[in-house]
């Protein structure tokens, strides 16, 4: 591999703007092996799209982050294969459709409102810890039934669970406890749920069954905490990185303000501009050969969705930021087997959130030109993110 170019996907420098990188391994090195990383690195359009659709070679079954945390592996929808991951895939679709989605319309807005109500006074505010995760996590708690008041020890978990130490390259003990906690944490709720059922998804996901199949305890515990963990960082950072995408184009913010019926299609600009979910790793199950590579049974391989979103063999303009931009496909949501399955959720929430914030708050700066961005090596979003009005 040409030596006077390195790809570290465990690089902080990464997420600051990774998309030159991106560019680079596109056009030179489109099957490209980190040795900092010990993984493959697939960054084109076409070729992720592929390997989304070939899990015979492309196997999620151990493990689809690149520093998966034990115990994750073989019982969520994210790390398993068919045909089980077809069946457990139908039984917690099966789950969501009996949730009816409309009255989250009315419950966003309300809880948008009450949010804006508390700072909007100040003139200013940090649009995570006081809008999108707030509102993300009364929504999703709503659904899986998440007691309110364990709301905040919940999203404090996620965070640190979510996170890789950088210099060691692994989980630190604070994100492997804090897992042990949200395991435990979930599995107290199951339980509770066969005590005292409700109509909400920790309830439905334990009497789901479809042809006598149902979910197994492990695959109910682990996809519960799953639902928790993507449902709290998809929905929040999905939400701020549309906010961080409309302050640095304030032509497309002016535009939706005037005209809020654009704002679902900016919404999908945004997850193609600039997703959170930026790299979910597969393992080779079977010696594949890609552009002049071998990749060998047991390699692992990064799926760079951040990067196939800027692909100009796909997109024209690519690298602009097009509200008006006619999308037939993006890999925001993830692709293939593993599209994210919370997507109508994420949509009513993500389109309802920023309706309400525009309306309210049509006019946003930066307070700091400096971001601190989660360290890891999956996900892209800011640790805070400071706006005055």
């Amino acid at each position: 591999m040409n030596s006077d170019f390195t790809f570290d996907p465990h690089s902080q420098e990464i997420d600051i703007n990774p998309f030159p990188l991106y560019k680079r391994l596109r056009d030179d090195f489109p099957c490209y092996w980190s040795e900092a990383g010990q993984c493959w690195v697939l960054s084109r359009f076409d070729d992720i799209v592929a390997a989304g659709r070939d899990w015979q070679h492309f196997s999620s079954a151990h493990g689809n982050m690149l520093d998966d945390l034990k115990g994750r592996t073989g019982v969520t929808l994210g790390t398993t294969d068919p045909p089980r991951h077809d069946q457990m895939r139908a039984l917690v679709q099966f789950a969501f459709s009996k949730k009816n989605n409309q009255p989250l319309i009315e419950s966003t807005r309300a809880g948008a409102n009450q949010l804006i109500d508390q700072f909007y006074d100040t003139g200013k505010f940090d649009f995570i810890a006081q809008y999108s995760s707030p509102l993300t996590i009364a929504i999703l708690s709503n659904l899986l039934g998440i007691p309110a008041s364990d709301s905040d020890m919940v999203r404090k978990r996620v965070i640190l669970i979510l996170q890789t130490d950088p210099l060691t390259r692994k989980k630190s003990p604070k994100s492997i406890e804090a897992f042990e906690w949200l395991k435990e944490y979930t599995a107290s709720q199951l339980m509770d749920r066969i005590k005292n059922p409700g109509n909400d998804l920790f309830t439905l996901i334990q009497e789901v069954e479809i042809d006598g199949d149902k979910l197994r305890p492990e695959e109910m515990l682990m996809t519960s905490l799953t639902l928790i963990m993507a449902g709290l960082e998809s929905g929040s950072s999905f939400m701020t990185m549309f906010a961080l995408n409309l302050h640095d184009h304030p032509d497309a913010r002016k535009a939706l303000v005037n005209d809020a019926a654009l704002i679902p299609k900016a919404m999908e600009e945004s997850l193609r501009f600039n997703t959170s979910a930026q790299r979910f790793r597969r393992t080779i199950a079977e010696d594949i050969d890609l552009h002049g590579q071998t990749m060998r049974t047991g390699d692992k391989v990064l799926l760079c969705y951040g990067s196939g979103n800027r692909d100009e063999r796909q997109f024209d303009t690519a690298d602009s930021y097009d509200i008006t931009r006619k999308i037939k496909m993006h890999l925001g949501f993830g692709h293939g087997k593993h599209l994210c399955i919370g997507i109508p959720v994420a949509r009513i929430l993500i389109v309802t959130a920023m309706e309400t914030l525009l309306t309210r708050i049509p006019d946003f700066h930066q307070r700091s030109q400096k971001l601190d961005w989660l360290p890891s090596t999956t996900f892209r979003s800011p640790m805070i993110y400071d706006l005055e009005f």
